[in-house]
């Protein structure tokens, strides 16, 4: 199931998501200060890319300070738009009974898009 939720994702947008992420990432890694936000823009466009069967957890080292202030951030430059984005299709998505499995998938990304520094994809 999960080959086939990932290929019909990847035929219907998904590739035009991770497209974006990985321009946007590119962009970001253009300037020093960047640097990091922009790995977290890879970590979406991986996710982006094959959602079904993967996972979010936290790194298993404790993140700390630095990737709260980094959370916060990325959350007030754009973050929140990102989730906001990934909320509203899954929800679109959820209304039928056919787009549930692809609801969960952007709801796991509008995890991933609040909060990326100090998480993994499993």
């Amino acid at each position: 199931m999960s080959f086939l939720g990932n290929l019909i994702w990847l035929i219907f947008g998904g590739f035009l998501v991770f497209i974006e992420y990985m321009v946007a990432g590119f962009l970001l890694c253009l300037t020093i200060i960047g640097i990091p936000f922009g790995i977290q823009a890879f970590k979406l466009a991986s996710l982006a890319l094959w959602p079904f069967g993967a996972t979010i957890g936290y790194k298993p080292s404790a993140p700390g300070c630095l990737s709260t202030i980094m959370n916060l951030i990325w959350l007030l430059i754009g973050g929140i738009w990102i989730a906001l984005t990934h909320l509203v299709f899954g929800i679109l998505l959820g209304i039928t009974i056919i787009g549930i499995p692809w609801a969960k998938q952007h709801f796991k990304l509008v995890s991933l898009a609040l909060t990326p520094f100090g998480r993994e994809i499993q």
